[in-house]
């Protein structure tokens, strides 16, 4: 199946890559970056083939900060902006795919959907998050945390067993506030899931898509 560019000038706009089922009833996933990156990366595009694979079309979007700009993190104040990105790429791919709607991202990605599904748990039926960052590294006391109490939504966490931004023990008793169903991968390797300058553990964006899946119900 091949994929289609997506541009949606709307406000604020929706950039990416769709990758579609062949299906309109299919469930449907948006899937997006970090701080660092942009919807081409590499285990981002790996995880959303794998994702195909398995009957479930993908959305891979670039945030709003990454639109403004090819490069460069993203600003405190333009983070209620990116959710709202998230929000309106969500519209986009419920008219490709009829069924129910994931939300996922990596690290900074993975945060801001987490924020958007905690406000709005409507919004969409999981939650995937690829080593969320849970505290700046070295300062583990700087807990991102204050959303987890009001996140419902099934969420399964992919988390590097060397990740500074939050060792698996540190995501055990965050994964402890949240009132949903949530589940923890863990891998070899830190906040980049061992995806750094070479591709990986080839298996590893089937078993994101299988442990997802099983975690949001469909197994």
């Amino acid at each position: 199946m091949s994929v289609e560019r997506i541009e949606v000038e709307s406000d604020p706009p929706v950039r990416g890559v769709l990758h579609p089922v062949g299906s309109p009833r299919a469930d449907g996933l948006v899937l997006t970056h970090g701080a660092g990156g942009n919807s081409e990366g590499p285990l981002l595009v790996a995880v959303a083939e794998a994702f195909v694979s398995r009957g479930i079309a993908v959305l891979r979007c670039d945030l709003p900060f990454r639109q403004a700009r090819a490069r460069g993190a993203p600003s405190p104040a333009g983070a209620a902006r990116d959710r709202e990105g998230l929000r309106a790429a969500l519209r986009v791919l419920a008219e490709h795919a009829g069924g129910r709607l994931f939300l996922g991202g990596h690290s900074y990605g993975g945060r801001q959907a987490s924020i958007l599904l905690a406000a709005e748990p409507a919004l969409a039926s999981a939650l995937l998050l690829q080593s969320y960052p849970l505290h700046p590294p070295g300062r583990p006391r700087n807990l991102r945390i204050a959303h987890l109490p009001d996140l419902r939504v099934p969420t399964l966490f992919v988390s590097g067993a060397t990740d500074p931004f939050g060792t698996p023990e540190e995501l055990a008793r965050a994964r402890e506030l949240i009132p949903g169903p949530t589940a923890l991968l863990e891998v070899k390797g830190g906040h980049d899931l061992g995806w750094g300058k070479k591709r990986g553990d080839v298996a590893l964006p089937l078993r994101i898509a299988e442990a997802f899946l099983e975690l949001a119900g469909r197994g």
